[in-house]
């Protein structure tokens, strides 16, 4: 009897080594399927993950309508204030191309650099700003 459990339990474990690359992809598909969900302008299938930094169809507008689309996720975003930390981040950049993160975090007085970095991936996107190296310009 222990010689059957011990094969079968070597059997698993060599099935188990076997499998688990396999295993790993197919997570990795998953993840990669839920970040894409949503992009092609079709909601993603409800109670489904999206990935870090799910932000639904915002950003895009509907079917030529000119106006935006409803996200994806329920939620709406608030509108941004003309100016603000954003406004005041872009002209810095404008006025010192190649400045850093850290510089716009001295200059503007944030002991706090996580929203900034925030910022500055919003106004990438936007094509505001692009960066090269540590330091960004405007376009």
């Amino acid at each position: 009897m222990a010689d059957f459990l011990t094969d079968t339990r070597a059997e698993i474990e060599r099935r188990l080594e076997e499998l688990r690359p396999l295993q790993e992809e197919y997570n990795r598909l998953e993840r990669a399927k839920a970040a894409l969900e949503g992009l092609d302008g079709q909601p993603a299938p409800s109670g489904r993950a999206r990935g870090p930094r799910s932000g639904g169809t915002s950003a895009r507008t509907a079917a030529g309508s000119g106006r935006r689309a409803a996200p994806a996720n329920g939620r709406r975003r608030r509108r941004q204030r003309a100016g603000g930390r954003s406004g005041e981040t872009l002209e810095l950049v404008r006025q010192n191309p190649g400045i850093t993160v850290a510089e716009i975090a001295d200059r503007l007085g944030m002991k706090q650099r996580n929203y900034l970095y925030r910022i500055m991936a919003d106004l990438q996107s936007q094509g505001a700003v692009e960066k090269e190296g540590r330091g960004f310009f405007a376009r």
